[in-house]
């Protein structure tokens, strides 16, 4: 189920990267409601009314920075996260902190695609990378086992398969460059990066899941569990690819800030 899954979601991820626009930025949005709401369910605070007040701000923020508004959406971000909070009450930290994870990866996905020049091979590249490492890890893990990575937050992680996803996710660098899609050593470098902080935020997710004793965010993907269990590393390695992007050629250019040196 595992496989066939990844089989149909794969493929799709792709087209609608490709095709960019409204129709990324639609599958974006609908994914960042799923994460919102997947966090409050692990976290204990999935009423109804912060459910519905969350998904109506994450839609109002995908809507206005797919079509130009950037400084609305991270207003109405602002707006919405503080209303988020109130009715949060005494779970107010973990429902502000899944409101900002949710928007986090909902703007950074959108805006990496938006560089009209490089933006879908930039997400390719974040893409394939996490995938690198997330399935070179699986491999390298149960082929090899050895030492726990870190036994209290994730029983099933090895050094042995952060290693082998960190070195799968160079092969996808090696292979941009090779392709002339950027230089070999800063896409190595930001390869390693990106690896690394994609285990990251697998381990912060798994940690939050552990603090509420949940063993998956949901059931929604068939073999792999809900939206925050399959796409715990991209969240976090595509806000950081942002990031590095938007310090090297801004808001609107940040896929050529990733791939361009």
């Amino acid at each position: 189920m595992r496989v066939l899954a990844a089989i149909v979601l794969a493929p799709l991820a792709i087209a609608l990267a490709y095709a960019g626009g409204w129709l990324w930025a639609f599958l974006v949005t609908l994914v960042s409601i799923g994460l919102f709401a997947e966090w409050l369910m692990v976290v204990g605070a999935g009423s109804v009314a912060l459910t519905a007040c969350g998904t109506i701000v994450i839609a109002i923020m995908g809507f206005c920075v797919t079509f130009g508004g950037l400084k609305t959406a991270v207003i109405t971000g602002f707006v919405g996260g503080a209303i988020v909070t109130l009715i949060a009450r005494a779970k107010f930290v973990w429902a502000a902190s899944g409101f900002a994870y949710a928007s986090a990866a909902l703007l950074a996905s959108i805006l990496i695609r938006q560089d009209p020049v490089n933006g879908f091979v930039a997400l390719m590249f974040v893409l394939l990378v996490v995938w690198a490492t997330d399935i070179g890890g699986y491999f390298a893990g149960r082929g090899i086992g050895g030492p726990k990575l870190w036994p209290r937050v994730s029983p099933k992680k090895t050094w042995a398969g952060a290693l082998g996803g960190f070195a799968a996710s160079l092969v996808v660098a090696a292979g941009f460059a090779a392709c002339g899609l950027g230089k070999a050593t800063p896409l190595l470098l930001v390869s390693a990066v990106l690896s690394v902080v994609s285990q990251l935020g697998d381990l912060f997710e798994s940690a939050v899941k552990r603090r509420f004793g949940v063993k998956d965010s949901s059931h929604l993907i068939p073999g792999h569990g809900g939206l925050m269990d399959r796409l715990d590393g991209f969240v976090a390695a595509v806000l950081v690819a942002w990031i590095i992007g938007f310090l090297r050629h801004g808001v609107h250019s940040a896929g050529s800030g990733l791939m361009v040196w």
